[in-house]
């Protein structure tokens, strides 16, 4: 079985467990695997804002948050990142990174980042890879029509890369100190 970034060719069935992870099915070939609890992510690269590759192993012995949210330059997604901006020196000294992810193309991410002076880098996911690998697609109602879009989560991986702890569908106040003092628990135990 090939894995891919975005999943196996010729992989197990939507519903199958193997080593912990579920297997989803994202089209009619091609499966990722869906990170779980306590387990290691699987390896992935994305391309982020200011030329950055990233990979889970380039940030070996760091905290990672990745906050994924619907859109930028949206009310709610720029208060979130506005709230994350500034808690960055916090979450820098609990040893952790940050990274948005969101379905939008690198020019809108650099101009999101630009306009906000967001100190940390943005994802452009803009194939949804990620979003799907994450399982943060959702079915949405919007204006009385249904539409695929990303339910705001947020996902903590501990410096070994195991995901520690998720947020999904959550509500913008609030979160960014929760998902804070969750980064301090992890560096007070490590």
């Amino acid at each position: 079985m090939r894995q891919t970034l975005g999943g196996a060719i010729g992989g197990p069935s939507p519903a199958l467990i193997i080593c912990g992870y579920a297997w989803t099915r994202r089209n009619r070939t091609e499966y990722f695997m869906t990170p779980a609890l306590n387990k290691p992510i699987p390896e992935f690269e994305a391309l982020a804002t200011g030329g950055v590759k990233f990979t889970p192993q380039a940030h070996a012995g760091k905290i990672v948050v990745l906050y994924f949210y619907p859109k930028d330059n949206t009310p709610g997604c720029t208060t979130e990142a506005m709230q994350f901006r500034d808690h960055y020196k916090e979450f820098v000294k609990a040893g952790a990174v940050l990274f948005g992810v969101s379905r939008d193309n690198m020019a809108s991410h650099e101009r999101f980042k630009q306009a906000l002076e967001l100190p940390f880098e943005l994802i452009a996911d803009t194939e949804e890879k990620l979003c799907h690998m994450f399982g943060v697609v959702k079915n949405k109602i919007m204006y009385g029509k249904k539409v695929k879009g990303i339910e705001r989560s947020t996902f903590l991986i501990d410096g070994t890369g195991v995901l520690r702890a998720e947020w999904r569908g959550l509500t913008v106040a609030g979160h960014v100190d929760e998902v804070l003092k969750a980064v301090k628990a992890i560096k007070k135990s490590g």
